[in-house]
This record gives C-alpha cells, sequence and structure tokens, in this order.
C-alpha cells in the first residue's frame, strides 16, 4: 500500500462563503508540491484499465518520446480535489461535491518523478438551493521547473453549508 500523499502547505480558510465569494477573479490559494511516482501511476492504470506502455513499462519508455513512464492525463486530473484539501477550508462548509469540469486542457506530459502544484483562481460564485454555492475555479497545474501547465480546467464545486 503507499504512503498516502502528505502535504505541508499552508492552508487557507475562510469563515463563510461569502468572505470566499468577493474573491470572484482573484488567485485564492496555490497548493504545495506533491511528486509524482510510478506506483500511482501503475495503480492509476490498473484501476481505470489504461495500461499504455508510455505510463507502465519503464524500459520501453526510455526509447518513447518522452524518454521515461509519464502520468497519465486523468491521474494529473484526479489530483485537483486532493489539491483543494490541502489548501482550502471554508468553516461554514458541512460538505462540497465535484459538480463537473469544463474545458480541460494537458498541454504538457507530466515525467514520472514530477513535482505538481495548483493555482486555484475563483471564476464565479452562485447561491443555488438552501444556502448551498456554486463556484467555478480555475485549476492550473503546474510541473516544477517547466514554464507551461501540464493541466489546466474548470473545475466546478458544490458547498453546502
Amino acid at each position: 500500500m503507499p504512503e498516502p500523499v502528505s502535504y505541508s502547505g499552508i492552508m487557507k480558510t475562510f469563515q463563510t462563503f461569502a468572505e470566499l465569494s468577493g474573491l470572484v477573479g482573484q488567485e485564492v490559494v496555490v497548493s504545495d508540491w506533491v511528486t509524482i511516482t510510478q506506483e500511482q501511476v501503475n495503480q492509476f492504470a490498473q484501476a481505470t484499465g489504461d495500461d499504455q506502455w508510455i505510463h507502465v513499462d519503464v524500459e520501453r519508455a526510455k526509447a518513447g518520446p518522452f524518454g521515461g513512464t509519464i502520468a497519465h492525463g486523468f491521474l494529473t486530473l484526479s489530483l485537483i480535489p486532493a489539491f483543494f484539501l490541502s489548501s482550502l477550508n471554508i468553516a461554514e462548509k458541512r460538505m462540497g461535491v465535484n459538480y463537473g469540469l469544463n474545458k480541460v486542457r494537458f498541454p504538457a506530459p507530466v515525467p514520472v518523478g514530477s513535482r505538481l502544484r495548483a493555482r486555484m483562481k475563483l471564476l464565479s460564485s452562485e447561491p443555488i438551493d438552501q444556502g448551498c454555492v456554486q463556484m467555478s475555479w480555475q485549476v492550473s497545474i503546474a510541473r516544477e521547473g517547466l514554464a507551461k501547465p501540464v493541466c489546466v480546467a474548470e473545475s466546478l464545486a458544490r458547498y453546502y453549508p
């Protein structure tokens, strides 16, 4: 069993949805760095059935287009909840749910061993029924040492008091 992902970044806490909603249009949080391991990639391949050699065959991938194995784009995308959980807390929130994604792109590969972090910009915040709020976030996942992001997505979340 792999070690759980640990974060040492600074958690930002907001007391209310309204307090956070006041930051629409701004970058709100930046997560700590997370290292992508071959074990994570192998487990993701097993869970999804995507065992293409560029992800799981270390020897063959050395001669491939990326010089080694790379993480699945969807593995990178699947880190978004962990990035949020490690860096953002809303005291008023009883629970949050993933409501979907818009405009997902993978502009660059993620070689195994890369360190990633996410920058989260609040795009919108709209009240919905029963005191709930739907927020749209631009999430840009960066690879250490690379100027362009490895994943950019608009993430929709619903928060419940």
